[in-house]
């Protein structure tokens, strides 16, 4: 069902990583050597990488997001007691072709079908980025995939989402952003965008400024948001 704040929507802009791209593929396809460990290894890395970006952001010590991931991925073996550093190069090589949520393709098919921008917004490097977009097969359904590496400083730091507003033209009321992190979902209503927050794994809300004008649980409700049929 369409929804009042989304009907003067002219760019859909999406966070990459736990959105688009499923972080924990990485260590699922490496479970023959993590065994009963990987799913403890992959939320570790997850966590320490985010709290990295902002810790970095905020001691002004800025390092691309590769560095982050190698970073955070150390913390997470080491803390399960894993000292392997051929594995943890299959780790980081397959952090490169994450497997994209089943849902993906076809709901920015059908916005780009009816005409909406679209694009991502990602703490990711160039590099990283345009490995995943490949991997995952969404250069043609992509109108631009935007790293933070051009402003030098990790979500949600207001630069980060200005730069979308500026590469695509668009004024922020009238770009759609769409996050799984309830994080990003607030910083970037705080900024101005249009936000739906996709909470696809039934996450507590935060509580901090901004507020998601619309709630979903994947992005095959997004087209309807939009009054998309």
């Amino acid at each position: 069902m369409s929804h009042p704040a989304f009907q003067d929507i002219g760019a859909c802009v999406f966070d990459a990583y736990g959105t688009l791209f499923d972080v924990h593929s990485a260590a699922r396809r490496a479970s023959d050597a993590l065994g009963d460990k990987a799913a403890g290894v992959s939320a570790v890395w997850r966590d320490k990488q985010l709290q990295y970006t902002w810790l970095r952001s905020l001691m002004g010590s800025h390092a691309d997001f590769w560095q982050v991931t190698g970073e955070a991925l150390d913390f997470a073996l080491a803390a399960h007691g894993i000292e392997d550093q051929a594995l943890r190069g299959r780790l980081m090589e397959l952090y490169l072709s994450l497997e994209a949520y089943p849902d993906v393709v076809p709901a920015l098919s059908r916005l780009r079908a009816a005409g909406r921008q679209t694009a991502i917004l990602s703490n990711g490097s160039p590099a990283m980025l345009d490995a995943a977009v490949e991997s995952a097969g969404l250069n043609a359904i992509l109108d631009a995939s935007l790293s933070i590496e051009e402003v030098g400083i990790y979500k949600p730091d207001s630069r980060v989402y200005q730069l979308a507003v500026d590469r695509l033209g668009v004024e922020a009321a009238r770009i759609c952003f769409v996050s799984t992190n309830c994080w990003d979902a607030h910083g970037a209503a705080h900024f101005g965008f249009t936000v739906a927050w996709m909470n696809r794994f039934g996450q507590q809300d935060e509580r901090l400024p901004g507020a998601p004008a619309a709630i979903m649980q994947g992005l095959d409700a997004l087209p309807g948001l939009l009054g998309i049929g």
